[in-house]
């Protein structure tokens, strides 16, 4: 009922009675804990980035009111101050803890800016606020942003890198991205940095895959045994039966601990990226496994699209006034998008179902 309720006329209270912690089910706190936040950050981020843009103003309430630690934690606090910063915005509620932000946005203005989480927040959620508007600047920008790089549950800088800004350059966008050091939850330390040009965006359009023309697995760690990542590699490689040259483990310089597994697949037409993240008490094997479930289900669909790629190529379409994507069943958290999208440019976006596995998205100005 979710979705209904988003597009209702009206606020809704629901309760609801029975099973909150079934088998083969999400649980009460991974939708508390793990998904409605992400549909939160989705709409406030999505919202800065247009708000910019368009030059429309908006207005937040009740941010994260129902968690333990309720209003803006440091990474929601950073993008909103760097958006402040680049639009000359008037702003009320910028502060650790707010539960309601209104935002009026001034003149975008490229140039030189640095932006610090000062924890291990995600720096890349905060690039992805700012680049549509700097994109839009009257001069090129350089951007140095310290923080997180490598976070669960947000975009890393290998998946920007690697994924989503050449797609963007494929689109006209003149963007390139250069990291110093990564930094990983919870230490942080974390430092890169983006050139960014005025670009207009033209449409795009992945209705397939291509041949496949590389594929790897990598694993990073960082003070911590390096035959953990020895491992993540070689039981990722074991399970897609890909051969010993597509793996490499590696030993980065940071912060504090930090382990990540990343197995990335490149066709013609996309290259796509899945990610996972060591854990305690969870072997290195299960971290890799993880990943390669992930990776098994996207090569099974036949879409070129992933469900997390899916979800950031809405936005730059609709910057573009078109595009179109063949990907799998769409998240909610694209839904939002393109909800919040819709409220501030005259885009609409249709969906098609291809076949079982597969939904064709186009975006339509």
């Amino acid at each position: 009922i979710l979705p209904a309720l988003l597009h209702a006329d009206e606020p809704s209270h629901v309760l609801l009675s029975g099973g909150t912690h079934s088998p083969f089910a999400p649980t009460f706190d991974y939708l508390d804990r793990v998904f409605c936040p992400l549909l939160r950050r989705m709409g406030a981020s999505v919202s800065l980035s247009l708000s910019m843009v368009t030059g429309k103003p908006f207005a937040i309430e009740k941010i994260r009111a129902k968690r333990s630690r309720p209003g803006l934690l440091r990474q929601h606090l950073t993008c909103v101050l760097a958006a402040e910063k680049i639009s000359g915005a008037t702003v009320t509620g910028a502060e650790l803890g707010s539960t309601s932000v209104t935002f009026v946005p001034g003149p975008i203005k490229g140039g030189a800016y640095q932006f610090a989480i000062g924890t291990a927040g995600s720096t890349c959620l905060v690039f992805q606020t700012i680049l549509p508007a700097l994109l839009h600047a009257d001069e090129p920008s350089h951007v140095l942003l310290s923080g997180g790089t490598h976070n669960p549950f947000a975009p890393t800088f290998d998946y920007l890198h690697r994924v989503f800004c050449p797609l963007l350059r494929r689109m006209g966008a003149s963007v390139s991205l250069s990291l110093r050091k990564p930094g990983f939850f919870p230490a942080g330390g974390g430092v890169w940095e983006a050139k960014i040009a005025p670009s207009q965006l033209v449409p795009l359009a992945i209705e397939e895959t291509g041949q496949r023309v590389s594929q790897m697995v990598r694993a990073h760690i960082a003070t911590l045994p390096f035959a953990i990542a020895q491992r993540e590699v070689a039981t990722a490689l074991t399970l897609l039966n890909w051969p010993p040259e597509c793996g490499q483990a590696r030993t980065v310089k940071a912060d504090g601990h930090g382990n990540v597994v990343i197995v990335e697949v490149g066709h013609v037409h996309v290259t796509e990226m899945f990610t996972g993240f060591g854990e305690t008490r969870v072997s290195a094997e299960d971290v890799a496994a993880r990943v390669v479930d992930e990776v098994r289900e996207y090569l099974s669909a036949g879409a070129p699209v992933g469900p997390h790629l899916a979800d950031q190529l809405l936005l730059p379409m609709a910057l573009a006034g078109g595009g179109s994507f063949v990907t799998g069943a769409l998240t909610e958290h694209a839904r939002t998008n393109m909800d919040v999208t819709g409220k501030f440019l005259p885009v609409t976006f249709g969906v098609e179902q291809v076949d079982e596995k597969r939904w064709r998205v186009r975006v339509q100005s």
